[in-house]
């Protein structure tokens, strides 16, 4: 069944009522009685904050208003009751926007490329296919970094994407036009992709809840760049929402059939788990240090937890965190099952053409590369790496799956920092540009993470972390946050930031 989703008007704000409820006119506001005013509130909130934080770069307002009316007809002439249409469409009348790296029918597909920006997709990825055929009704694709790679979102052809909460600090990436979109209160739910953190840091940023499944659970088929070598293991399509609630129904549709492997209706009684706390990574040179209002606001859910639930949050260290960014980046460049090695950053970035970065980044200098600064540093040190890891790097990899392994079972949640920094100004993480490795671990233990908002900070901008458990144990995490949500507050209102209210 659906869950809790929220309509836009003020009369709504603080009621966690499920759309198919809004559009059957079972709300206290007679102005929003039809599934077209759900769409054109949206729509309107979008025209509000868009030009302020360029989080969605192509709209298709006029065919959802159109799929909207369509939705309308179909309550009006359901004799069946409103539980036969909440099962067949959980999703009916939900607006939704979809990272544009996504294939979304008549909407392009450039991933921020230059080179693609006249591609249109004529089809939906599955995961996209499957919102809509749940009755989802897309609003429009939000900006991403070029070709996905990068944790702010930013290209030359959108340009840049800004933090709802301030319009100096970046929203993150590579989906951090979901990111945004979503934490400003101009979107339901989103859907994005995730590497090396791609959902989670957008999510972090921007104050909301994010997903990122179990490896293989959720079909990765229909984005732009598809991954190669070894990189479709550590790949994931997740859900971006603003509540808590709302992560488990879109999590069940976007993974079909597989979401069976999850128990996802299995009830999780927090009592009867086992949580643990990382403060940190153990201090690898290469990253900054955890933001001690992070690590402060992680103390205070081991608080909670202990004081709510009666149990006892252990705290660890593995050792092996320390090697994280290392990891990642000799897993991402491994050769696939077939031998063959992944496709390259310059070679993506050509189109399947090799740039040669160094002329690129001379170019960029003069002010006439098509590609961006992150890019052009991501080739280029991309030249430097080996496409075989290190025995030394295979075997923290080893031990360190073995361990979280063992230590999560099948009834284990783990506390871990989101990122070590709070959201940077623009342009910042060029000089810190491996602290995404907080997140991309995870993405190569294949273990299912949920981002959690946690408040915000003497600054305003948004607190949150990591919720990670055992393969298949997704709906552990959920709870937890469902739980957290309760105990923090959860998504907190960004519109005094553009003095606007959100809702």
């Amino acid at each position: 069944t659906c869950s809790s989703f929220q309509a836009r008007l003020q009369l709504l704000q603080d009621m966690h009522i499920s759309f198919i409820h809004v559009i059957f006119q079972i709300t206290h506001d007679d102005s929003l009685n039809t599934g077209v005013e759900v769409v054109q509130a949206y729509i309107d909130r979008i025209q509000e904050v868009n030009p302020l934080i360029n989080a969605l770069v192509k709209d298709r307002f006029a065919a959802a208003l159109q799929e909207a009316a369509q939705v309308d007809k179909l309550i009006e002439e359901e004799t069946g009751g409103e539980d036969v249409l909440e099962d067949r469409l959980p999703l009916l009348g939900v607006p939704v926007t979809v990272k544009e790296a996504f294939a979304l029918q008549g909407m392009p597909n450039s991933t921020g490329l230059l080179s693609r920006r006249t591609v249109i997709s004529g089809v939906d990825a599955p995961s996209v296919a499957l919102l809509k055929r749940a009755g989802a009704i897309p609003l429009g694709v939000t900006n991403c970094s070029e070709l996905c790679m990068w944790l702010e979102s930013h290209n030359h052809l959108y340009g840049i994407t800004r933090n709802p909460y301030n319009l100096g600090r970046i929203a993150g990436g590579s989906s951090g036009g979901e990111g945004s979109i979503i934490g400003s209160g101009a979107s339901v739910v989103g859907v994005g992709s995730d590497i090396g953190g791609s959902i989670r840091i957008p999510c972090f940023f921007n104050g909301i809840f994010g997903h990122k499944p179990t490896s293989g659970i959720v079909n990765n088929a229909g984005q732009h760049p598809p991954p190669s070598g070894q990189q479709p293991g550590f790949l994931c399509t997740g859900p971006m929402c603003r509540y808590a609630e709302d992560l488990m129904p879109m999590l069940r549709i976007m993974a079909g059939p597989a979401a069976e492997k999850l128990s996802l209706s299995a009830e999780v009684d927090l009592r009867n788990l086992r949580f643990f706390s990382v403060p940190h990574d153990g201090g690898s040179p290469l990253l900054s240090p955890v933001d001690p209002q992070l690590i402060q606001a992680q103390k205070k859910v081991v608080e909670r937890l202990e004081a709510d639930l009666g149990i006892k949050v252990k705290e660890v260290r593995i050792p092996q965190l320390k090697y994280s960014f290392q990891i990642w980046g000799a897993m991402m460049s491994s050769p696939g099952k077939d031998g063959k090695s992944p496709t390259t950053f310059a070679e993506l970035m050509g189109g399947g053409k090799r740039v040669w970065p160094a002329w690129e980044l001379f170019k960029c200098m003069l002010g006439v590369s098509p590609h961006t600064v992150a890019a052009i540093g991501l080739a280029l040190v991309e030249m430097f790496q080996s496409s075989q890891p290190s025995q030394f790097i295979l075997q923290q990899k080893e031990s360190l799956q073995r361990e979280l392994e063992e230590l999560l079972g099948t009834d284990g949640v783990l506390l871990y920092p989101s990122h070590p920094q709070l959201a940077p100004k623009h342009h910042q993480p060029i000089f810190t540009p491996f602290n995404f490795s907080y997140t991309g671990i995870f993405n190569i233990l294949g273990l299912p993470v949920t981002q959690c908002p946690l408040g915000l900070s003497v600054e305003g901008l948004p607190l949150g972390l990591q919720l990670v458990a055992g393969k298949l144990q997704d709906r552990l995490p959920l709870a937890t946050a469902l739980y957290l949500e309760k105990a923090f507050g959860g998504w907190r209102d960004p519109g005094q930031k553009f003095g606007l209210h959100i809702i």
